[in-house]
């Protein structure tokens, strides 16, 4: 993604993050928000691309790098409108899918709908080896959305929108697609999981993988109280999705206005399952998604629970007030 724009050098900023795992010091906010747009608007050659994105990786991102990088990626695309009503907008990030368990992000964000809460997943349409959310909405006749029109038309019917990464910020989505070439994630796998397009406050829910990434975005999350974006819930991924895991749910911590709060302890270990779909495949996880609205199979206790939190929440945000935990 190369342009005619006057080429970025990158090499400072290599020499600071570059020096290894131990080694390495951070930039600030300021220059991390000045390399990442530069980096988005294709200015840095390829080479030094590279070695940016490997560095970081080794490295790991601090708080004020990646507020800076979320900063640039914010300007790269125009914001979505803020729908009315009710509920603050859910913003459900969808770039994992499922290898192991079926993937029931669906299922969540057609609760959320259902119970009047505009919802917007976003992600990627397809992942080799895993069935994303995107192939399952596919199968629930929920289209992708191209535009924000699409979006509003979504939610004024009461269905969630999904909006392809490649729709909502094209240039996020080449520095997602680079990880074919380098054969490992970078930042903007991270940055994506926070986004929030739209022009008014939203709930965020984002999840994590690695243990270190609870602190980072915890932090993250707080600094960020102050900046008119509404809430985050986070929690660890059920196989990097932001969904609850149905067998035993997640710890779920909320960040409302610079406070951090306790919202859901981890449920204790049990030998009782949920109810789930024999396979994994998106067929069969919509056909089993659509029983469940039906009231014919229960909705996982777990799930259950994410959704009332969101509803409160996606509530409150709205009205300028603070939910009960």
């Amino acid at each position: 993604m190369r342009n005619d724009q006057q080429e970025f050098k990158a090499a400072r900023f290599i020499k600071e993050i570059g020096r290894g795992q131990k080694g390495a010091r951070s930039i600030s906010r300021e220059e991390a928000r000045e390399l990442y747009t530069a980096m988005l608007d294709g200015r840095v050659s390829d080479i030094e691309l590279g070695a940016l994105l490997l560095a970081m990786r080794i490295k790991g991102e601090s708080v004020d790098e990646l507020a800076g990088f979320l900063e640039a990626a914010h300007d790269s695309f125009a914001p979505l409108p803020a729908p009315g009503g009710d509920y603050a907008p859910v913003l459900i990030p969808s770039y994992n899918g499922s290898r192991k368990l079926p993937n029931l992000t669906p299922l969540l964000a057609l609760l959320l709908a259902r119970e009047g809460v505009p919802v917007l997943v976003h992600g990627v349409t397809v992942d080799p080896g895993r069935i994303t959310t995107a192939e399952i909405l596919a199968e629930l006749g929920v289209p992708a959305s191209a535009t924000s029109a699409d979006v509003a038309a979504a939610f004024a019917a009461h269905r969630p929108a999904f909006m392809p990464i490649t729709a909502l910020a094209p240039k996020l989505a080449h520095m997602l697609s680079l990880r074919a070439i380098l054969g490992v994630r970078n930042s903007t796998h991270t940055l994506v999981k926070i986004l929030q397009p739209f022009d008014g406050p939203a709930l965020r829910l984002v999840s994590y993988t690695h243990p270190e990434y609870l602190q980072t975005l915890s932090e993250y999350f707080m600094l960020d109280a102050g900046a008119g974006r509404g809430d985050a819930f986070l929690m660890r991924g059920t196989e990097g999705e932001t969904v609850a895991n149905p067998h035993r749910g997640q710890q779920i911590d909320w960040f409302n206005r610079g406070v951090r709060t306790l919202l859901a302890e981890r449920d204790a270990p049990t030998d009782e399952l949920a109810e789930l779909p024999e396979g994994r495949d998106a067929a069969g996880t919509a056909a089993w998604i659509e029983a469940v609205l039906r009231g014919e199979a229960p909705v996982p206790a777990p799930i259950a629970g994410q959704v009332a939190h969101c509803v409160a929440a996606a509530r409150s945000i709205r009205a300028g007030s603070v939910p009960s935990a």
